[in-house]
């Protein structure tokens, strides 16, 4: 049973994505906004920003650095006095490929501060707005690479790890407060950050098929949300098996 009130009529709601500028979060914003959402797009660059609020007639274009504090809290506060507020999509993203063997603190911290600390920013601003209004959404953007280790996934990883505890305990502690909660897991999308990987993805998907599952999913009420099934479903599974036979199958299956 799903603790999350289906969302199915976008008509005089407002949307506010951070990390839209390109990839699944504009994706997912062109598509609320043709749902009759009112949407509001964040990202650090404004000329893309822009771009998008000039297609897109009503859209509100607030660029800011979702690592930093201050920027986050400020951008933060102007979203609520802009009116009411009924769903957040954190969709900023960080990745560069690394192994063990190739250790970098700098590109850790900053995996950390974009993926994970960038939305615990975002959720100090409108959590207890939620919670005071009794109502609204907090939706995540993890990743299948959260489920378990994987190689060259060192500093990518663990960062939607993260976010997939992050969200489970988030829906756990407020079903009281009804306040929904949804955690979105992709598997391979085409992104400009995906464009750097150098080995075939399978089944890969466009950021609008990964918009449309998103939109389905918050229709359904989930808690998770992940997509394409041909993929995630095998991804579940491997999670599941026993650390002696996790380990081998990954290595034979990526040759690493």
């Amino acid at each position: 049973m799903s603790l999350n009130p289906p969302i199915t009529s976008w008509h005089g709601k407002t949307v506010w994505l951070v990390g839209a500028s390109t990839g699944i979060g504009r994706a997912t914003a062109h598509a609320l906004h043709a749902a009759g959402a009112k949407v509001i797009v964040s990202a650090r660059n404004q000329q893309a920003l822009d771009g998008f609020a000039a297609e897109h007639p009503g859209t509100l274009a607030l660029a800011f650095d979702a690592g930093d504090a201050a920027a986050a809290k400020a951008a933060a506060q102007t979203v609520l006095d802009a009116g009411p507020l009924d769903l957040v999509l954190y969709c900023a993203g960080y990745y560069k490929e690394m192994r063990a063997t190739e250790f970098d603190l700098s590109e850790m911290l900053m995996h950390q501060q974009v993926n994970y600390v960038g939305a615990l920013y975002v959720l100090d601003a409108v959590l207890p707005y939620f919670a005071k209004r009794q109502s609204g959404h907090i939706s995540l953007i993890s990743s299948v690479a959260g489920y378990r280790g994987l190689p060259k996934s060192l500093a990518y990883g663990p960062t939607k790890a993260a976010l997939i505890n992050l969200a489970e305990t988030l829906y756990v502690d407020l079903q009281d407060s009804h306040v929904g909660v949804s955690l979105i897991c992709p598997g391979f999308v085409e992104t400009p950050l995906t464009a750097q990987n150098k080995f075939t993805m399978p089944a890969l998907i466009t950021p609008e098929v990964a918009a449309q599952e998103i939109l389905k999913g918050w229709a359904a009420g989930s808690f998770e949300i992940h997509f394409p099934k041909r993929f995630t479903l095998w991804m579940k599974a491997l999670a599941l098996l026993p650390a002696r036979l996790y380990f081998p199958v990954i290595r034979k299956f990526t040759g690493l």
